[in-house]
């Protein structure tokens, strides 16, 4: 095995463990059986466990898995605190909002993202050390490109939620 290999072979496990401890901490905190909106947590979680890390294991669909994966973490990135927010702590202290808020399962989750994004780059940019980083920010697969996304998956999901109560 080369030291390649087994670099993506941890990174690869580091992706399916945190995905695993989220299906059982989702699973622990919404149950599917009191709330079937629920199952799109349970969803994301699976596909997290059992899709993405398979389309990351083949050089032809890296880009699929990355962009899967990038979607899932802005998913649930948003929905999380959305939930957060409309579940606020009262007294509203900094220590409420670290400690009583999903903000410590959003930065897990952004865990996941550059995981994936070190999956992703190692395959297409390589090892080599004097290699500058080159492309335009909000561009693919740069991480503007990920900034514009969350921001127009936010104003789609706050207007849904407007539009739609």
């Amino acid at each position: 095995m080369t030291i390649r290999a087994y670099i993506k072979t941890m990174l690869l496990v580091g992706l399916v463990t945190l995905s695993i401890g989220g299906i059982l901490r989702h699973s622990r905190i919404h149950p599917i059986k009191t709330n079937y909106s629920n199952l799109v947590p349970a969803v994301s979680c699976i596909l997290s466990i059992l899709v993405v890390p398979t389309l990351f294991c083949f050089r032809k669909t890296i880009a699929y898995g990355y962009v899967i994966n990038g979607f899932l973490v802005i998913v649930g990135t948003i929905t999380m605190a959305h939930f957060s927010i409309a579940h606020w702590p009262n007294p509203l202290t900094l220590q409420a909002i670290f400690m009583n808020t999903l903000l410590a399962d959003i930065l897990i989750l952004w865990g996941k993202f550059f995981i994936g994004k070190s999956i992703f780059d190692l395959e297409f940019l390589g090892y080599d050390a004097t290699r500058g980083k080159k492309g335009i920010t909000y561009r693919y697969p740069n991480m503007g490109w990920w900034v514009v996304h969350l921001a127009a998956v936010s104003i789609v999901y706050y207007l849904g939620f407007i539009l739609w109560r």
